[in-house]
Formats: structure tokens, C-alpha cells, sequence
């Protein structure tokens, strides 16, 4: 990995780990379906009028169709299922299945014959969903009707981001970020945008609901996806959403320390797990060479 590439990787695993803090408040103020289709139209307006004023165009009839798929899953599948159950099941078990999006990036990826996983590749992930389970833990609440709906919709929209990004990868390599990640934002709130009569915002949003929204749809939707879908491009699918180890692990310590979660010596350890599994994903731990024979 580039420099520039290790960069975008921290600075997504921040951004989309103070996201947890973000989520709830909108979801609150604007409902599952309104927290959705707004951030998106947000996202892919600030893409556009930013775009706009540097005078960098945004094609998005050529690519109408794979925007259109992307919008679906990775934007508007995914946003849904996180919206939907962090309300449900709570901040630490949506952690633990949002970092199942790498182990279903990875069957689509072979699948699809979209990359070749290593062995070391392999043991990086199962580290990983390991560090998640040392790190998170278990549930404490009961495990209800309610609980079980959250855990299948927050499945849901992690096996979309994972479609969606090797579908990216296949149909959309080489194209502008900005172009890809407006386009799918717009799409996917014109997708949601019926949703709401279904599900109505439950009522008229304060100044400080508004902030939320924006920071969710400007930074940590329109901002980062730009880099994200820059790393699908450069890194591939699997390796780019492996960053949803470090967003669980950033998000307990987020929890930790503003909310005043206890971080236990387990946890601790989950982390540590997390971070070696994801540079062995990435190729970031040194390889034993073999000395050819004098």
C-alpha cells in the first residue's frame, strides 16, 4: 500500500468509528428511513455543488446503471440495515456484524474471480472476526423479537456493502470517485425517498438534528466514501472494507471514552487481534524471504 492508501485507511476507520455517536441522534430525529434518504441527499448534493465550484463535472448518464446498483446496496441496503437495527440491538453488537462485511466481501470477491485470497489473507480475517469477538463481547440485552429483527436487517445491509463493492470493482474501476460516489448517494436516496410514507419523520427536527445530519451526509458519508471507493479502485474490495475491523475497534474506544464504557484486559487484547489481522490483509507485516542457495 501507497502512503496515501494507509492515510485514507485511518482516516475512514476514524470517521466511520465516530459515526456510531452520529447515527443514533439522526435515526431519532429523522427516523430509519428519513436518517437514510436524507443523509444520502446530502452526501450527493455537497459532492455536487463542491464539484461545481472547482469546476470538475460529475458524468452520471454514461454510468446510470452501476450507479443505480451501487446506490441500492452500498448506499441505500446498507444505510437501511444500520439505521434500522442500531436503535434495536445497540451500538457493540451492530460493531460485531458490521465486521462480517469483509468475510462476505471475500466469498463474493472469489466468486466473482475478483481477487485471489492468501492463506495469509485468510488467517488476517479470521483474526479479525476473533478481535471482534474478544473486543465486543456478548450481548447483555435479551435476545427478543425485536433484538432478532435488528440482528437480520444489520446482516442485511452488511452483505449489500459487500456486493456493492465488488460490484464497484467490476463496473466501476478507473472512474471518478466523485463521479461513483455522488452518483450512488443520489441513487440511493431517490431509491428510500418512497420508504417515507411508510415511515414518516416522527416529528419536526431541532437545529442541532440538522447538524447531525449534515456531519453524517458532508463528512462521514460524501467525504469518505470518495476515498473509499478510491481504495476499492487502487487495493481492491476485500482489503478496502477490511477497515471495518478498525471502525469497531475505534468505536468502542469512542464508547470508552466519552461514554463511559468499561474497556476491559480481554477488549484490550480484541484490539490488538484486530490490528495484526487487518496489516495481514493489507500486506503491512514484513514476509520471511527465502535466501536462494550459493
Amino acid at each position: 500500500m501507497q502512503p496515501r492508501d494507509i492515510a485514507a485507511y485511518l482516516f475512514l476507520a476514524i470517521a466511520w468509528g465516530f459515526s456510531f455517536l452520529v447515527v443514533l441522534k439522526v435515526v431519532h430525529a429523522f427516523g430509519w428511513v428519513g436518517a437514510v434518504t436524507f443523509r444520502a441527499f446530502v452526501a450527493g448534493g455537497t459532492l455536487a455543488l463542491l464539484a461545481a465550484l472547482v469546476g470538475r463535472s460529475l458524468r452520471l448518464r454514461p454510468l446510470l446503471k452501476p450507479l443505480l446498483v451501487v446506490g441500492a446496496t452500498t448506499v441505500a441496503g446498507q444505510l437501511v440495515g444500520l439505521s434500522y437495527a442500531t436503535p434495536r440491538i445497540g451500538t457493540a453488537m451492530s460493531a460485531i456484524l458490521v465486521a462480517t462485511i469483509p468475510l462476505f466481501s471475500m466469498i463474493i470477491g472469489r466468486l466473482w474471480g475478483l481477487e485471489k485470497i492468501t492463506v495469509r489473507g485468510l488467517f488476517g480475517l479470521l483474526l479479525g472476526v476473533l478481535g471482534i469477538v474478544m473486543l465486543v463481547g456478548f450481548p447483555a440485552q435479551p435476545v427478543t423479537e425485536t433484538f432478532i429483527h435488528g440482528c437480520i436487517a444489520s446482516l442485511f445491509g452488511c452483505l449489500c456493502a459487500a456486493f456493492g463493492s465488488n460490484y464497484a470493482s467490476l463496473h466501476l474501476r478507473g472512474q471518478d470517485p466523485w463521479t461513483v460516489t455522488g452518483g450512488a448517494f443520489l441513487a440511493g436516496g431517490v431509491l428510500t425517498l418512497p420508504l417515507l410514507v411508510l415511515v414518516p419523520v416522527p416529528a419536526m427536527p431541532q437545529a442541532s438534528d440538522w447538524l447531525y445530519l449534515l456531519l453524517s451526509g458532508s463528512v462521514m458519508s460524501a467525504t469518505t466514501y470518495v476515498l473509499y471507493f478510491g481504495l476499492v479502485a487502487r487495493i481492491g474490495a476485500t482489503r478496502t472494507i477490511s477497515v471495518e475491523f478498525v471502525v469497531t475497534l475505534v468505536a468502542v474506544l469512542i464508547g470508552a471514552l466519552f461514554l463511559d464504557e468499561a474497556l476491559s484486559l480481554l477488549q484490550a487484547a480484541g484490539g490488538v487481534v484486530i490490528l495484526i489481522g487487518c496489516m495481514l490483509v493489507l500486506g503491512l507485516l514484513p514476509t520471511r524471504s527465502r535466501r536462494l542457495p550459493s
